[in-house]
């Protein structure tokens, strides 16, 4: 039994994998590809534990072609010309299928010696990737390539896989089992929608179970145990970190404080306070803004607690400063007009100043008027006097626009009263 559970059970028919229904349940597109016999180049993509290898290797026994595979992380270009070779030899006469795990891991040489073989078919290319493949696999593979997303596969799935994994090792050691209430949920929802890191807890649990001989029993302890942070999916440098960035962001930009809260504790989960702790900064600006200026130091002050905390108790700042920027007042028309003013200066037209703002006071023979005429605010009533300040090409652009909030509305009024 030196092979993995999640090994000795893999499944060897569509209907029996477990998840990815909107890609092989009845009518679907890749199940209707595989039962047409006609196999094209493929990129599976999907985080890991979700049936791409499975899939691969149904899809194999169902051709006549000749099965290699290879590894992104092992593979060198001396494995690749070895399969190109076997293209020649009378068992590559009905084409060979090549199954490459982990593609991301190829370099763009690598990648690109595949190329003429799959164009012309004598090669048909089943690729699986763990990252987006539009940022690690190269293009000219891409366009000749059908991309297949794999997701994360429903609790409610897994715990029919889950069931069968405690039957089937119980069987191959000849034990009678019995479960405590609530274990086969626990691990179903506690895998993170991986079903191989499933079968391994499955595994794990009767190895470590209590045996009499005859009954292995497992208890809701030695399933909690095992199964502990391994609902986590975060990758620093993978989707998984800029997409719970991306949710944190946008539920506070959403006003949902406990969309929110729930996104910031993924991060503490993960141990990366250090994104977290920049992104609400951002959201300060970015997503609060004038609307309630005070965010701004209030989060670093939050931000600054929690560096100076560290994990677990930083998880208490940093929520707070989730919550409040969720609650509080929204307004973009900073980022609105930054955006804008950058539009124009990227644009070439940030050219010149306004004489009266320019830092020398004499002027040069070719000026045909003499003199600054800068207008010193504080010297007029209100400490406000009628000026221009654009450069000359831009005199009277709007770039800020007041929000429809109440302390933007307030700055408005204040200043409509002291321009008229």
């Amino acid at each position: 039994m030196g092979t993995p559970l999640a090994e000795r059970i893999r499944p060897t028919a569509l209907d029996d994998v477990v998840g990815q229904t909107h890609l092989v349940g009845e009518g679907k597109p890749l199940r209707r590809i595989i039962e047409s016999g006609r196999i094209p180049n493929m990129i599976f993509y999907g985080p890991s534990g979700v049936g791409k290898t499975t899939i691969a290797r149904i899809i194999a026994k169902r051709t006549d072609m000749e099965l290699h595979k290879l590894n992104g992380t092992s593979a060198s270009i001396s494995d690749i010309k070895e399969i190109i070779a076997q293209t020649q030899t009378f068992g590559g006469i009905n084409g060979i299928l090549l199954y490459l795990d982990e593609i991301q891991y190829l370099n763009k040489k690598q990648q690109q010696s595949l190329l003429e073989y799959i164009e012309d078919g004598s090669i048909t290319l089943i690729a699986s990737t763990t990252e987006n493949p539009y940022f690690y696999v190269y293009n000219a593979i891409i366009s000749r390539c059908t991309m297949f997303e794999f997701k994360p596969v429903d609790p409610d799935d897994i715990r029919s896989a889950v069931r069968r994994a405690f039957q089937f090792m119980a069987d191959e050691l000849g034990r009678k089992l019995q479960l405590s209430g609530g274990v086969v949920e626990h691990i179903s929802h506690g895998c993170g929608g991986d079903v191989r890191k499933a079968m391994n807890t499955v595994e794990l649990c009767l190895l470590s179970a209590d045996d009499d001989g005859s009954v292995l029993k497992v208890t809701m302890d030695t399933a909690n145990a095992l199964t502990q942070r391994s609902n986590m999916r975060y990758d620093r440098d993978g989707d998984e970190h800029y997409d719970t960035l991306s949710a944190l962001q946008k539920s506070i930009r959403g006003s949902d404080p406990d969309a929110a809260v729930h996104y910031a504790a993924r991060l503490c989960e993960a141990g990366d306070i250090i994104s977290l702790s920049r992104r609400l900064l951002v959201i300060a600006s970015e997503d609060i803004g004038l609307a309630y200026p005070m965010a701004v130091p209030i989060v670093k002050a939050c931000v600054d607690s929690a560096m100076q905390l560290g994990l677990p108790e930083a998880r208490l700042p940093l929520a707070e400063a989730a919550i409040l920027l969720a609650t509080a007042p929204k307004s973009n028309s900073a980022i609105m007009a930054v955006d804008m003013a950058l539009s124009d200066v990227r644009k070439g037209e940030a050219t010149g100043f306004p004489r009266a703002l320019q830092n020398k006071h004499f002027d040069g023979d070719e000026a045909a008027e003499k003199g600054q005429h800068y207008l010193y605010p504080h010297d007029f009533p209100n400490h406000w006097v009628q000026q221009q300040y654009l450069p000359d090409n831009l005199a009277g652009r709007k770039y800020y626009e007041y929000g429809d909030n109440k302390t933007e509305q307030m700055s408005k009024a204040y200043w409509e009263k002291i321009k008229k």
